[in-house]
């Protein structure tokens, strides 16, 4: 299996990020399940999903996340649900996006 480190700008990864319990959450311009059927549920408390912010706007960096190619050469999610979450919903939360430095990037494995 081939793993290839790609960054990716915050603004880039919650594109059109949506959760929905019908269609489940997808971001990254639609092509990224976050939350495939294997994956649990959000779990993250107000004050996990808090410091996942803080830590970004600290300019500290994130573990890393996995992603898996598919044969559509769309996303799934193998890793990093929790966090991927708490920023679609901090920078998404309804219809006023919050501002997010467009320089952070998030280290993002592709396998």
């Amino acid at each position: 299996m081939k793993i290839e480190l790609h960054k990716i700008p915050i603004r880039e990864m919650v594109a059109d990020y949506k959760d929905s319990a019908e269609e489940g959450v997808r971001a990254y311009g639609g092509k990224l399940d976050i939350r495939p059927k294997y994956q649990r549920e959000f779990v993250y408390t107000g004050k996990q999903r808090d410091a996942v912010i803080e830590t970004i706007k600290q300019g500290f960096p994130l573990n890393v996340m996995y992603w898996m190619v598919k044969e559509d050469d769309n996303f799934e999610m193998i890793d990093g649900q929790q966090r991927t979450i708490s920023i679609g919903q901090y920078v998404n939360p309804g219809t006023a996006a919050r501002a997010v430095d467009d320089r952070v990037v998030l280290d993002t494995y592709r396998c």
